[in-house]
């Protein structure tokens, strides 16, 4: 894999006289699956557009396989774009919304015919090939969305939160279908989602953004194991985030003692790392819910709530019951100020 198949290069992007994206730097290498995630408004269709060509930016440039496409229009980049809305064609039949664009190239009809075949067969839809989008569940619409993009042999197929439309179920499936497909043909893949969950099973590496920075970026196991900052740590699940000074944690809420001294000034703890049933620490229960394999409260705390999980086998705590836990060092991520 080159390391540089797409490079943005000190990037800024506007919307009028406001920077959305200000000297972004971001390399993706060739036949990776990247995502972008983060929040609503933090920059990353933004910077998708750019990528496709249409948003130009205020500063810096774009190459894709070594080219500069800073101000290359978005049809001779090269790209394959498959919006949320999928934007097909509803008076065209599946053979047809696949085959429009090589028709546009006026490639033989025995090329358009052979190269959309084969784009159905791989995202499992030959059989469908006389059936209107109408006609199709969101999940075959999907798939025939992306066959449409890479029968144009992109070198970038840009994905800008595809799954959403569908069902929980469709999207697992869905997820599934876009690996097999991005492993299969080896097109570089840039994936917007706003779901953690999205991104942690899709991607090659992730790239979580906030306010039009890159705020981490990493494999899907460093952002979920070992975020950087609070608002990673926030993003990615830890939901219980705490300022420390000597052996405390400490909230604008109060404090509570640890057992040990952190090392950084800030710890994190997913709900799954906080020790209930036993410990040094209480809390009244404010909120249950029963998960499936563990049951989950938010306890009232000297530090203000703490989420924690509890296996599922352990006595139910009602509403307003106290409960001892633990913060445990084992658990603690540290994080940066």
């Amino acid at each position: 894999m080159s390391d540089s198949f797409v490079q943005l290069s000190d990037v800024t992007l506007m919307y009028g006289k406001s920077t959305a994206v200000p000297e972004l730097n971001l390399s993706i290498r060739e036949g990776e699956l990247i995502c972008l995630l983060g929040p609503s408004g933090c920059g990353k269709t933004t910077t998708m557009r750019a990528i496709a060509g249409l948003l130009n930016p205020a500063s810096g440039s774009i190459h894709i396989d070594g080219r500069d496409v800073t101000r290359v229009p978005a049809n001779k980049r090269g790209i394959g774009l498959v919006f949320q809305s999928y934007a097909l064609f509803p008076h065209l039949n599946a053979f047809e919304n696949v085959a429009f664009g090589l028709r546009l190239q006026k490639l033989p009809a025995s090329e358009i015919k052979a190269r959309t075949e084969e784009g159905l067969a791989t995202v499992g839809l030959t059989g469908f090939e006389t059936r209107k989008p109408a006609e199709m569940s969101g999940g075959q619409q999907q798939r025939l969305a992306l066959a449409r993009s890479l029968v144009m042999k992109p070198k970038v197929l840009l994905l800008d939160e595809p799954l959403s439309n569908l069902d929980a179920r469709l999207r697992l499936e869905m997820r599934t279908e876009l690996q097999r497909v991005q492993k299969e043909t080896g097109v570089t893949m840039v994936f917007v989602t706003h779901d953690q969950a999205e991104a942690l099973a899709l991607a090659d590496r992730i790239v979580l953004m906030q306010s039009g920075k890159i705020e981490q970026l990493g494999t899907p196991a460093d952002l979920y194991a070992r975020p950087e900052t609070a608002f990673a740590a926030d993003f990615m699940g830890f939901e219980n985030i705490f300022r420390t000074e000597g052996g405390k944690v400490v909230t604008d809420h109060g404090a509570l003692e640890l057992g040990f001294v952190p090392q950084s000034p800030m710890l994190a703890w997913r709900p799954d790392g906080v020790t209930v049933g036993s410990g040094p620490h209480q809390g009244r229960v404010l909120a249950t819910s029963f998960a499936g394999a563990h049951r989950e409260y938010v306890l009232e705390t000297a530090l203000g709530p703490v989420k924690a999980d509890a296996d599922i086998a352990l006595p139910e705590a009602a509403i307003g019951e106290t409960l001892s836990f633990d913060l445990p060092e084992a658990t603690a991520r540290p994080l940066a100020a």
